[in-house]
């Protein structure tokens, strides 16, 4: 189990930076957490890109939707037919209901691990919320680095 976690959005960033942060970290694999990874909107981060672009500089990538939170939920926020604390609970009972836990044991295993998503800045974005859920429910001592 990694002593750190790290979080990174690629919202507002250049890829030389985004690809610098995640090497400077030395981050071994990244754990995409988006739902959509292939919008037109995510340029250098869609899925086919993003994965061989952390290819060529020794990162693996994995995509897992099952970090995500459903699609009624991201657009019952966006809409604000919710607000952002209605989206932390309904989020965290989703990870509950999902049961994250041990994929997420398996995904870190062995690995210096980055939890990617849109959003620039942590704040309001589900990523933080995930790496706090781990960091809560798991009996190892972890710390979280957020990249931006």
């Amino acid at each position: 189990m990694p002593e750190t976690l790290y979080t990174i959005g690629f919202a507002k960033k250049r890829l030389r930076t985004f690809v610098q942060l995640l090497k400077d970290a030395g981050v071994t694999k990244l754990v995409d957490t988006r739902l959509n990874n292939t919008s037109q909107l995510a340029g250098f981060a869609k899925k086919d890109d993003l994965e061989y672009i952390l290819e060529l500089v020794g990162v693996k990538y994995e995509h897992e939707p099952l970090l995500a939170p459903t699609d009624l939920i991201l657009k019952n926020y966006k809409k604000k037919i919710i607000t952002w604390s209605e989206y932390e609970r309904a989020y965290l009972c989703l990870l509950e209901e999902r049961r994250i836990l041990t994929r997420v044991n398996e995904q870190i295993s062995g690995e210096i691990v980055c939890f990617l998503c849109s959003e620039d800045k942590p704040d309001q974005c589900h990523r933080r919320l995930l790496v706090e859920y781990i960091q809560k429910n798991i009996p190892q001592e972890i710390t979280v680095q957020h990249l931006v």
